[in-house]
């Protein structure tokens, strides 16, 4: 049975629906918290077949005053995998520490709430399982702009990067694939620090919560079979 460690940033943001389908694949997964009293960032070597990154709320990457404080240290967890050939998928914040530990950059921007959709850039995306079109809700500060050498897999209406890929089995996207609503309600009463117009978006989110389950199970499908997270 396969085990997948997952580094948590905040106390509001978890796997969401993710957590259903590694379940029911029989993927064994634990959780990380180095926001925690005693939290730190685990050790490449107690990674076992894989990595999964999800998202920080306010903190950053590129954003004076906000970088997520243990920045250096998953930067150089996430090199570390990439040369061990570890699967990793990496999610908002996670993203953009992928970004940066595979030679890509980050770009500053404000703290954003946003709910749309992201669009396929070529039809075998994913091993042919990303949908044309998905749900991309980004609540976000901050957004990583890959390496020159990641196949960009999605991108936005403005042709900005949502999914990315690295190798085969490396895996960035910038919104959470499981995300729950009652996610972005916790962040908001977590932090003081929160984006302008999050009622209208909370109401936005509520209408296509049944399309993000929808979505994520070929995604899922596509990334379990890509990281070989079920093979013996």
């Amino acid at each position: 049975m396969k085990h997948v460690t997952v580094i948590q940033h905040t106390q509001s943001e978890w796997l969401g629906h993710i957590e259903d389908h590694l379940e029911a694949r029989g993927v064994r997964f634990g959780y990380v918290r180095p926001f925690a009293a005693g939290g730190r960032i685990p050790k490449p070597t107690t990674i076992g077949d894989g990595l999964i990154l999800v998202g920080g709320g306010p903190w950053g990457t590129a954003s004076a005053g906000y970088a997520l404080p243990t920045l250096a240290e998953e930067i150089s967890l996430v090199r570390a995998c990439l040369m061990l050939d570890k699967p990793v998928l990496a999610m908002g914040l996670g993203a953009q520490i992928l970004s940066l530990a595979a030679d890509g950059k980050t770009e500053a921007t404000p703290l954003t709430f946003t709910v749309g959709n992201a669009h396929r850039t070529f039809r075998g995306a994913l091993d042919g399982y990303l949908p044309e079109a998905f749900p991309q809700i980004i609540y976000m500060r901050d957004r990583p702009i890959p390496a020159h050498y990641a196949d960009i897999l999605a991108v936005d209406a403005q042709g900005h990067p949502m999914a990315f890929q690295i190798g085969k089995n490396v895996f960035g996207f910038n919104g959470h694939l499981g995300l729950r609503r009652a996610m972005i309600e916790d962040l908001i009463m977590e932090f003081e620090d929160h984006p302008e117009n999050t009622i209208v978006n909370l109401e936005a989110l509520a209408d296509v919560g049944a399309d993000i389950e929808d979505a994520l199970v070929p995604i899922m499908t596509g990334l379990v079979h890509l990281t070989q997270w079920m093979s013996s």
